[in-house]
C-alpha cells in the first residue's frame, strides 16, 4: 500500500481538517497527516488547556475575594440570620414547593392563551385592504396599550376593578383575575413578535404563492405563518421564561403560589430566608428553560447559515 503525504498548502479547497479518505490500494485510507498539521493540532489543545485553566483560576479568585468581602462586613452575621437562615429554610420549602404548582399551572393555561391571542392580534395588524381598517387599529391600539401600561397596575386593575363592578356571572377568583391580567399584558409583547417574524417573509413568497392560485387566506396560513412561526422562536421561549417568574405577581391578589406562601411564613416569624428559598426556586425553575432557549437559538442559527431554513 502506497503512503501519501499531504503538505501544508495543497488541498486549499478543502476544509480545516484535511482528514478526507482517499481510496488508496483496496480502498483503504491512505491520507496521513504532516508533521507541521500535527504540530499545529497540538499547539491549538495546548492554548485551549490554558485558556481553561486560567478561567477556572480567575473564578476561583474572584468567587474567594467576593466571599470574604461579603462574610467580612460588619453586618454579615445579622444578614445570614435573617436571609439565609437554614431553619426557616427547611421550613419554608414544602409550602413553597406546594405554591409553585399553582405558578406552574398559570404558566401552562396562559402561556397557551398568550400564543393564541397573540397571534390572532398579530394577524389582525397585518391584514391588508381598506375594509380592515378597523380591525387594524383595535389590535394596534390594543398592543399599545397593554405594552405601556405596567404589569402590576394591570393586575391590580383587573383583580380589583373587576369585582367592584359587580358583574352577574363575572368571576371574582382572583387566581382567573390575576391569569387574565398575564393574558393580556404578554399577548400585546407576543403579537408585535409574530408581527415581526411575519412581516419578515420575502413578499415574494406571498407572490408565488398567489401565482399558484392559492387564495390571501391559505397563502397565510399554509406559506407565510409557518416561516414566520420558525423564524420567531426564540424570542417567543424567551416571553415565556418572563411569564413563568411573572406568575409569582398574582400573590398580590391573595392566591396562595409559591411567592405568597413565602410571604406568609416571613410574616409570621419575621423572617426573610423564605422569600430567598422562592427566589431560588424560581432561578431553578428558569435556568432549564433559559438554557434551552439558548440550544433552540443557536441550532436555528447554524441552519440558517447553511441555508437550511427559508
Amino acid at each position: 500500500m502506497v503512503r501519501l503525504t499531504k503538505d501544508e498548502g495543497e488541498g486549499e479547497g478543502e476544509g480545516e481538517g484535511g482528514n478526507e479518505e482517499r481510496p488508496g490500494a483496496g480502498g483503504e485510507d491512505s491520507y496521513t497527516p504532516s508533521s507541521r498539521r500535527i504540530a499545529r493540532e497540538r499547539y491549538k489543545r495546548a492554548r485551549a488547556r490554558r485558556a481553561t485553566a486560567v478561567a477556572a483560576l480567575s473564578t476561583l479568585v474572584t468567587g474567594a475575594v467576593l466571599f470574604l468581602v461579603i462574610t467580612g462586613s460588619p453586618g454579615w452575621q445579622r444578614t445570614r440570620e435573617t436571609f439565609f437562615s437554614a431553619e426557616y429554610a427547611r421550613m419554608a420549602l414544602p409550602k413553597v414547593l406546594d405554591g409553585l404548582l399553582l405558578n406552574l399551572r398559570l404558566l401552562a393555561i396562559c402561556g397557551v392563551c398568550v400564543l393564541l391571542l397573540g397571534l390572532l392580534l398579530a394577524v389582525a395588524r397585518t391584514l391588508r385592504g381598506p375594509v380592515f381598517f378597523p380591525v387594524r387599529a383595535l389590535a394596534t391600539a390594543y398592543t399599545d396599550f397593554f405594552r405601556g401600561l405596567p404589569l402590576i397596575i394591570c393586575l391590580l386593575m383587573v383583580v380589583f376593578g373587576v369585582p367592584a363592578l359587580r358583574l352577574e356571572g363575572v368571576t371574582t377568583d382572583p387566581v382567573l383575575l390575576g391569569g387574565t391580567a398575564l393574558v393580556l399584558t404578554y399577548s400585546a409583547y407576543v403579537a408585535e413578535v409574530f408581527r415581526a417574524g411575519i412581516e419578515s417573509v420575502h413578499p415574494s413568497q406571498r407572490a408565488a404563492a398567489r401565482s399558484l392560485g392559492l387564495s390571501s387566506a391559505k397563502t397565510l396560513r399554509y406559506v407565510v405563518l409557518p416561516q414566520a412561526v420558525r423564524r420567531v422562536v426564540p424570542p417567543l421561549l424567551n416571553d415565556l421564561v418572563s411569564l413563568q417568574k411573572d406568575t409569582g405577581l398574582v400573590s398580590i391578589a391573595g392566591a396562595v403560589d409559591a411567592v405568597y406562601a413565602a410571604q406568609i411564613i416571613a410574616g409570621k416569624y419575621f423572617n426573610y430566608t423564605p422569600y430567598v428559598v422562592a427566589g431560588l426556586v424560581f432561578v431553578a425553575l428558569t435556568i432549564p428553560m433559559t438554557r434551552f432557549t439558548d440550544w433552540v437559538t443557536a441550532r436555528m442559527d447554524r441552519r440558517r447559515a447553511q441555508g437550511g431554513t427559508v
